[in-house]
């Protein structure tokens, strides 16, 4: 079964940014090294890098009128994405609990993939 990873930053520090620079260079390492990992995680399709949420695009139509608003939809958009083949949802979960965000004040959010059409 596929599943989608959706990787909320929330508080989490984001490099170039003060929190980052609170951050020893031990902890930036190792921060880079896990999400490496979990890029070259069996079953992993690592989604591509998206923009920071300010940079968003939100489309809506409403009475056949398209209306754009800056900003993601929800206040805080997703930060990335990832694909994950797995046996089951317990999968899902423990490689999630891996995905540095998950610690450091964000949240991952798992769909399983499914063909509505």
């Amino acid at each position: 079964m596929k599943f989608v990873l959706l990787v909320y930053q929330g508080s989490t520090p984001l490099p170039g940014s003060d929190r980052w620079q609170e951050l020893s260079e031990a902890e930036r390492k190792t921060i880079y090294a896990d999400y490496a990992a979990l890029n070259k995680t069996e079953g992993v399709a690592p989604g591509l890098p998206l923009g920071l949420p300010d940079a968003a695009r939100t489309v809506q139509v409403q009475d056949g009128k398209t209306h754009v608003k800056n900003g993601p939809y929800l206040a805080e958009g997703a930060a990335g994405y990832a694909v994950y083949e797995a046996d089951g949802i317990e999968s899902a979960i423990a490689l999630a609990a891996r995905i540095p965000a998950a610690r450091l004040g964000g949240a991952v959010e798992i769909r399983p993939a499914e063909q509505y059409w």
